[in-house]
């Protein structure tokens, strides 16, 4: 049996190299690609992870520009965890978005940036449509201590944090549908704690890729694209198509019945 520690460093070592494995994967696969669902147009905001800016969501933003919505990233710079800014910021721009394109939007965030999704979710529960999060590891929160790679660089700048680092409610259920991406293969926080309680609007949904690479991981993008396609009324958990299945790994547990 692996030892879980070695196990942990070793996918924190190759992290780069994964990263950027998918971004060659993202090459050839873009044919498939080409078939992703499309849905009504509607505002997109996409936030990043710790220590990233919007640069780090170039991929995936110009990939669902390409599929007709009008996404945008957070224009706040370096993503330092929630400082006041952030906190303060985040619900203006939900409401310009929401306010420019007459309805809810629909937050995708990478890691630490998922968290703010969930938190946006349920500040103004009327101006989101829906939650993606891509390795957000909001489950820590009321938990055990996590000394990962991620938790150490957020530790660094909790002296600028205007949150408690529990992360309040973000682990109970939320007001709108969402969908929790996570890999087994993460090696920047715990895979276990960015799932969720599956139900009738939430769903788990499990990758192969690294946890840097998730922004331009091709089974990342068409996941992404597919939840952005379905409609404010008929949300319905994620099925990857046939041809694509082999992008998924099949895990019990990962969606309601």
């Amino acid at each position: 049996m692996t030892d879980p520690n070695r196990r942990r460093t070793l996918l924190a070592a190759t992290e780069p190299v994964r990263a950027a494995a998918s971004a060659g994967a993202l090459a050839l696969s873009y044919p498939l690609l080409r078939g992703a669902p499309r849905g009504e147009p509607h505002g997109v905001l996409v936030l990043p992870g710790l220590l990233a800016s919007d640069t780090s969501t170039a991929t995936l933003r110009r990939w669902l520009r390409g599929l007709g919505y009008p996404v945008v990233g957070w224009e706040l710079g370096r993503n330092r965890g929630p400082t006041k800014e952030i906190t303060d910021e985040l619900p203006r721009l939900v409401e310009r978005l929401a306010t420019q394109h007459g309805g809810p939007v629909s937050l995708v965030g990478q890691s630490l940036g998922g968290i703010y999704a969930r938190r946006l979710a349920l500040r103004v529960p009327r101006l989101v449509r829906q939650v993606v999060s891509l390795g957000s590891p909001f489950g820590m929160a009321g938990g055990s201590p996590d000394d990962g790679p991620g938790a150490r660089a957020y530790a660094r700048y909790r002296h600028l944090h205007t949150v408690p680092r529990s992360r309040g409610g973000v682990t109970g259920g939320l007001p709108v549908p969402s969908t929790a991406v996570y890999s087994r293969w993460d090696g920047v926080v715990d895979w276990r704690a960015c799932r969720q309680q599956a139900g009738p609007r939430a769903e788990n949904v499990g990758v192969h890729a690294s946890h840097l690479g998730m922004g331009h991981d091709p089974a990342v993008l068409w996941l992404v694209a597919d939840r952005l396609a379905q409609t404010r009324d008929g949300w319905a958990p994620f099925r990857p198509p046939a041809r694509l299945g082999f992008l998924y790994p099949r895990e019990d547990g990962d969606t309601a019945g």
